[in-house]
C-alpha cells in the first residue's frame, strides 16, 4: 500500500461543527500522525492541523467529508514523497 505524508488545514467557523470534526477525525484515527487546533476567538474560527499518512484516496476521503460540513472548509498539502507498506 502506497501513503504519503499530507497535512490537512481545517477552518471551522461554525461552533455547531466540532462534533461532525471529531467524528470523523476518529474514523480516520489509524492515519492520523498529530493534530494542532486553535481558536481564533477573534475573528469566530478555530483552525485544526492535521498531520495524516494515508494513501491519497484516504486523504482525499477526509478532505472532502471535512468540506461537506456546514461552515467548514478543509484543503490537503501534500509530500512529494510516497511510502510504500
Amino acid at each position: 500500500m502506497e501513503t504519503r505524508v499530507a497535512v490537512l488545514a481545517i477552518l471551522a467557523e461554525s461552533f455547531n461543527s466540532a462534533e461532525q470534526i471529531n467524528t470523523l477525525l476518529h474514523d480516520f484515527g489509524p492515519y492520523i500522525v498529530g493534530r494542532m487546533g486553535l481558536p481564533y476567538r477573534e475573528r469566530n474560527v478555530n483552525v485544526i492541523s492535521i498531520v495524516i499518512d494515508a494513501p491519497p484516496d484516504k486523504i482525499n476521503a477526509l478532505a472532502g467529508k471535512l468540506g461537506r460540513i456546514e461552515g467548514v472548509t478543509a484543503k490537503a498539502v501534500y509530500s512529494n514523497v510516497i511510502t510504500t507498506h
